[in-house]
């Protein structure tokens, strides 16, 4: 039996007040607005109660923890632009909860930031070698019923010594079913630069750079994230990446309005700033490169950053390493892999490298200068 959207709210109020959300004190602030900010803190158990009403409502795709015009921590819901009636369910939803305001934004459904066909530094040519990162790459044999696919070769690290490239799941993983080429991503799989789908779909425009390490982050992980083993001399060891240079080995936390910046293959260094912590995020995927079932991996506690006509990540940027916009020895801040024409989300970097350690046995860590 569907409820009355007025019968959930209730049942969702009942449940803030029994986890004693009204009883929050406040100590000490932190100057930033990061995870760990009381105010931030407060928000995130309304969150928690509240999202698992708010995602069974019809046009919703997410929540996250964001801040107003006023300074002040923010309930944010996502609502489906291209749902049934999205005018129509966002009425429904109360514009304060528990004494916490509540912001409704509109959006196209999430969906992970691949590519497929369709002045200043090119981040799709062949580079020579070693190559930085922030360029078009992917597998080699990354096409599938009449497509052919990539997306961004990120950042490296390093595990046990061992250099990898590091990017996303759907860039280097994706291909789980036989169906449009008759293989599946293997471990020892090419990873090429530039991404086939920069060369034409042809993979003698290319060169090789990484050998696939299948860690098979989704779908049951948290993390959108994959690493292909560095082929000796194919990449620059300090991990330079296009027009930012070498990072730094350490990482920080997102905080909200914070300063951002990526280098990917298509929209190439681009600048942001974080809108939203702390996201539940529906996201759709396919199998394959492209014609394959389509799955959806809804994730929590995601960074998400302002994407105004999709300037600062478009199809093609996923496996981008974002970090602070500083103008030298940035540090990592996340790992970009979807988003919509307004918002770009990303997996908190330090989740990231915690998942690919326990993958090979060791503690990932950027690699980067001090």
């Amino acid at each position: 039996m569907k409820l009355h959207f007025n019968k959930l709210w209730f049942t969702c109020l009942i449940l803030i007040l029994a986890l004693g959300v009204l009883a929050f004190a406040a100590g000490e602030q932190d100057e930033k607005f990061t995870i760990g900010h009381p105010k931030v803190r407060k928000v995130m158990e309304l969150q928690h109660a509240a999202t698992p009403v708010l995602m069974s409502m019809e046009d919703v795709l997410g929540t996250a923890v964001g801040q107003d015009d006023d300074g002040e921590a923010t309930l944010l819901i996502y609502m489906n632009l291209e749902g049934k009636n999205p005018a129509k369910n966002a009425r429904q939803i109360p514009s304060d909860i528990a004494g916490t305001r509540v912001s409704v934004q509109f959006t196209e459904p999430f969906v992970a930031m691949g590519s497929k066909p369709g002045g200043g530094v090119s981040h799709t040519a062949k580079q020579a070698t070693p190559i930085q990162l922030g360029t078009s790459g992917g597998g080699r044999l990354d096409s599938a019923n009449g497509y052919c696919c990539g997306g961004t070769l990120g950042s490296l690290v390093q595990v046990n010594g061992i250099k990898y490239i590091l990017s996303n799941y759907h860039v280097f993983e994706s291909d789980i079913v036989t169906g449009g080429n008759g293989r599946v991503a293997t471990t020892g799989d090419y990873v090429i630069q530039p991404g086939l789908i920069d060369v034409g779909c042809n993979a003698a425009g290319a060169q090789n750079v990484g050998r696939l390490v299948t860690i098979q982050s989704l779908p049951s992980s948290n993390v959108d994230a994959s690493v292909a083993q560095v082929i000796s001399g194919m990449v620059n060891s300090s991990g330079a990446i296009l027009e930012i240079g070498t990072i730094s080995a350490t990482t920080v936390s997102a905080s909200l309005n914070q300063g951002v910046k990526k280098s990917g293959r298509t929209t190439g260094l681009s600048r942001s700033k974080v809108t939203g912590l702390n996201g539940t995020i529906s996201v759709r995927y396919d199998n394959e490169c492209a014609g394959g079932t389509a799955f959806t991996k809804t994730f929590a506690g995601q960074i998400i950053i302002s994407n105004q006509s999709r300037r600062f990540l478009n199809s093609g940027d996923s496996g981008s390493l974002m970090v602070e916009d500083v103008a030298s020895s940035p540090r990592a801040i996340g790992l970009l892999y979807a988003g919509s024409s307004s918002t770009a989300v990303a997996n908190p970097i330090g989740e990231v490298l915690t998942f690919i350690g326990s993958k090979l046995g060791g503690t990932a860590t950027m690699v980067g200068g001090n």
